[in-house]
Formats: C-alpha cells, structure tokens, sequence
C-alpha cells in the first residue's frame, strides 16, 4: 500500500478516536460530530499526501493546512472553525500519549471580521405573521390546515423563545411547562436551561396539537414524543425543511426569501428584546450563549436609538442642542 494511503488510514483511525471522545465525554452533538468529522478527515487527507498520519504532522504540515485552505478562497470564520477542529484533534492525540507533541498549539488562527447579525424589523415579523395566520383561514383541507397551524406555532415559538432551530425542532411534549410559561431546552453540549414562552406562543401551539394530533398524526406524535413529528428518520421536522417552509412564507409576505431564516428570527428575537430595554444578561441566558461577548453583538445592530440616547439624555450633549 502506498505511504499516503496507510497515512490517511492510519489518521482516520485517530480521527474515529477522538470523535468517540468528544461523543462519550463532552457530549457532543450529531450535527457538531459530523462537522467535525468532515473537517478532520480533509485535514487527515491533506497530511497524508505530505506523507505523515496526523499523529506524525508538524507545526508545518498545521500551518500549510490553514493556508491551503484560503487559497481556495475559505471564509475566514470557516478557516479558523477548521483550525479549531484541528487544534483539539492534536490537543486529545497529545494528551492520551499518541502523539509526542501538539504541532497545533501555536498556529495562529485567521483574523475574522465579526459581521453584524441579519436582522427583520419588527413591522416584517408581523407582516410574516399575519401571512400565516392568513394560510390558516385559507386552509381547504385539513392536511393544509394542519401544516398553516404547524408554521404558525413553530414561528411564534422561535420569536417568543429564540431558540436555535435545532433546540426549536427537537422540542418534546414535557419540554413544555404550560402552568409556568416555560420550556426546558437541551441546548450545545447537552446543557439544559428554562427560557420563558409567551401566552401567545402556547396558545398557537395548544391551537396546532388539538387540530392535528388525532388518528395517525396522534399516533406519531405520542410515540416519539416530539412536538413537530415527521416521518422521516429524525421522527421530527428536519431543520432543513423548516428553513424551506420560512423562505416560501417570507415570498407569500412579500419579503425577500434570502433575508429569512431561523438564525434571521433568533436575531430579531434578541434585538428587538433590546431594542425594549432588555437586560443583556437576561438575553444571553435565553439565548443559551456560553460567553456575553457573543451576546453583545446585538447591541450593534441599534446604534442609531443609542446616539438618540445620548443626545436626549447626556448633559453637554443637551447644552450643546
């Protein structure tokens, strides 16, 4: 067998062990394993044809990796998120004896711009859901008004809460404390935390389970348990459908597809919550953010009601006016 061959086999097994790891001991999502997953097996591809399994790779070999990668033209966010990868490959490799040392702890990540969240103001939020709402009058059948009434509760549900799509898609039955108000959300690395949902978000999905979960649907919904059931092999609404269903809402609103996505409607959850005089902490927690930095980047995206802020309200700014 050639070298790079054996270099590449012997790689993916190192890869296969660490993947084990992040499952067993952080644990780690599907979605997160399988990314990283991708990015190590092309970081393990491209040792390989350097002639050396990662265990053997050099702080050459790591840095020549992250240049290739902008030579094809990379964001820089989607460098340094594979610089990451690559970073706690040879961090675990180093730390369990099976590499002599960690060739990746002193490559420099790619500098990134942090660009501002995508944001709909609230007048477009409306407007998206007065369009559901008008699906859900206009329904003829009861398999159009089922899935009018499905769009309708996961929208109010994600500006009411919001949650990553992924938490609002896996949502379960007994995540929802309806005498409370809240939902118990199993967010990054299997963290739980309680975000408030509002009446209106209840009532759309209290409005939803009574319209469709009967006969077969019921069936579903009782045996997997989720609140959004599907046939498919998940046993709920894939992300990637409910983005669908966003964009197709969006062109019946008259908005532009292309601004509308749940990410979209997570940001305008957390800007439009500080737009009111929300505290910061009190989003982040909600949110589900690790860090307030990541947090704050909301408070960017309102910097023309903080200017007005400052003149109405700081004193030389009022001798001035």
């Amino acid at each position: 067998m050639p070298r790079c061959a054996t270099c590449r086999e012997q790689s993916l097994f190192l890869v296969e062990r660490f993947l084990e790891m992040m499952a067993a001991e952080r644990n780690a999502s599907p979605n997160t394993l399988a990314a990283y997953a991708r990015d190590l097996e092309d970081y393990a591809g491209f040792v390989a044809l350097r002639g050396r399994a990662v265990d053997e790779a050099t702080e050459e070999d790591v840095s020549a990796f992250v240049a290739s990668l902008a030579d094809l033209g990379l964001a820089r966010s989607t460098q340094a998120r594979r610089l990451s990868a690559v970073r706690q490959l040879h961090a675990f490799l180093y730390g369990e004896g099976l590499s002599a040392a960690n060739p990746a702890q002193h490559v420099e990540s790619p500098r990134k711009a942090r660009a501002l969240p995508k944001v709909l103001g609230a007048e477009e939020v409306e407007r998206l859901f007065a369009r559901v709402r008008a699906d859900v009058a206009a329904a003829r059948t009861e398999k159009a008004r089922c899935r009018a009434l499905r769009l309708l509760a996961m929208l109010e549900l994600l500006y009411a809460t919001g949650l990553r799509v992924s938490e609002l898609v896996s949502l379960r039955a007994g995540d929802v404390d309806e005498q409370a108000e809240l939902i118990r959300v199993w967010g990054k690395g299997g963290k739980e935390r309680l975000v408030p949902v509002s009446p209106a978000a209840l009532a759309a999905l209290a409005e939803y389970r009574a319209a469709c979960a009967s006969g077969a649907k019921k069936g579903r919904l009782e045996s997997a348990g989720f609140l959004f059931p599907s046939r498919g092999g998940q046993g709920h609404v894939t992300r990637q459908r409910f983005a669908q269903e966003l964009k197709a809402l969006a062109a019946r609103a008259g908005l532009d597809p292309a601004r509308l996505s749940p990410h979209v409607l997570r940001h305008a959850f957390a800007t439009h919550l500080l737009q009111n005089g929300a505290d910061l902490r009190a989003v982040q927690l909600m949110l589900g953010h690790a860090d307030i930095a990541t947090t704050q980047i909301y408070t960017h995206v309102d910097m023309q009601r903080l200017r007005q802020a400052v003149v109405r309200h700081h004193p030389l700014a009022a001798e001035e006016s």
